[in-house]
């Protein structure tokens, strides 16, 4: 097989990050040696746990690529490159297989052109491959997996942290982040107490890919009438996308309390009652609904992809008609159901055939039933 290199340039920690680690996880379990190339200031790739993994830093140009890698490499790419770059992989004899993160509804339907192949994190990215006229999809989704590591009880406080994520390009959000920690000793920082009633969260990064502005735009009126309900946010965005989501909040007011990126998920999912996802069509999956349900934790999804392919509906949470085309009747009266015991709070954790789906080792298996197609099958 040819030297197999994985390639991450973020800079930020997200959700791709943790799928590039169970990655990096699964090949070291099937013996594969691998690479891993990072981005020189993304330090936290030091934390990770991965002895079966070779770290190298590059700088983010094609020059400093090309000179990493051994000729002919296979190449996994997190996401697209830029077309010079997938020209010059394949003049140098690479070959180019790339995960698709996101769906390509919307975006760049060339995103994967000159790939060798192309990998879907679930079936409504493999949809959208195939709708962009992308041939060298791989028929099978390579589902994500609940990262075991960050599922471990702490029993630590909860308490409240910045709820912003300073884009550091923009001038504006480069002046606050540098206000922020001259307020920051000044404030209190309130600890978690769960309150009375059915309590909803969010645990997320606030990006505009989830569109919880939009989402609760429809939806906040709704829950305003359900008493005893209580919106709590785990996580951070940008400036803008926290206003608006705070300006759409409104009607829920005292209720809803922001609390900023937590390090420990499980904690916080042990103190809610049931997990929001955002809105569908720009989700590619979500390893924070496959989190939560592994943590027993009960999903509030709509009904639609690729949500349809990670909560069972009834039996690992709820799927709910798109508040764009009820204005939230249905959610909110699952919620009154609920609150009133005529409809049961679902048991993710008794739905072992389903989690196991989205387990390290049905990964590991996709893995290894996948390499003789990198190697061999993609656009042959």
């Amino acid at each position: 097989m040819r030297p197999l290199y994985q390639l991450n340039l973020q800079q930020q920690f997200g959700g791709g990050e943790v799928y590039t680690d169970f990655l990096c996880q699964a090949l070291g379990r099937l013996g594969v040696p691998h690479t891993l190339l990072v981005h020189p200031d993304a330090p936290f790739w030091q934390q990770f746990n991965l002895p079966q993994t070779t770290l190298q830093a590059i700088q983010p140009d094609l020059p400093s690529l090309l000179q990493a890698l051994a000729s002919p490499s296979l190449l996994l790419t997190h996401g697209s490159t830029p077309p010079t770059w997938r020209r010059a992989l394949k003049a140098a004899g690479h070959r180019l297989v790339g995960i698709a993160h996101m769906p390509l509804y919307g975006r760049d339907p060339k995103a994967f052109e000159n790939y060798d192949g192309v990998i879907g994190v679930s079936q409504y990215v493999i949809n959208s491959l195939h709708d962009a006229g992308v041939k060298q999809a791989y028929p099978e989704p390579w589902y994500g997996v609940a990262a075991l590591a960050r599922m471990q009880r702490t029993e630590m406080n909860i308490t409240q942290h910045s709820y912003y994520d300073w884009d550091k390009r923009k001038g504006r959000d480069r002046l606050l982040s540098w206000l922020e920690p001259l307020v920051k000793p000044f404030r209190s920082r309130p600890v978690f107490r769960k309150k009375p009633g059915l309590t909803v969260g969010i645990v997320s990064r606030l990006t505009p890919i989830k569109q919880f502005p939009l989402l609760f735009e429809h939806l906040a009126p709704a829950l305003a009438d359900i008493p005893d309900l209580n919106i709590e946010i785990f996580g951070s965005g940008g400036y803008a996308s926290v206003r608006d989501l705070k300006q759409a909040l409104r009607p829920l007011a005292e209720r809803v309390r922001f609390w900023g990126h937590q390090h420990h998920v499980a904690d916080v999912y042990a103190q809610l009652d049931f997990l929001l996802t955002g809105l569908p069509e720009k989700e590619a999956l979500g390893l924070n609904v496959i989190e939560a349900q592994y943590c027993n934790l009960p999903v509030l999804a709509v009904d639609a992809l690729p949500f349809r392919e990670t909560v069972l509906d009834g039996k690992t949470g709820y799927l709910f008609t798109d508040p764009r085309q009820d204005g939230g009747k249905h959610l909110k009266t699952l919620l009154l159901a609920i609150q009133n015991g005529t409809k049961p709070h679902p048991q993710p954790a008794q739905e072992q055939t389903h989690l196991q789906r989205f387990s390290l080792d049905t990964f590991t298996e996709r893995v290894k039933n996948t390499l003789p197609w990198m190697e061999n099958s993609a656009n042959d």
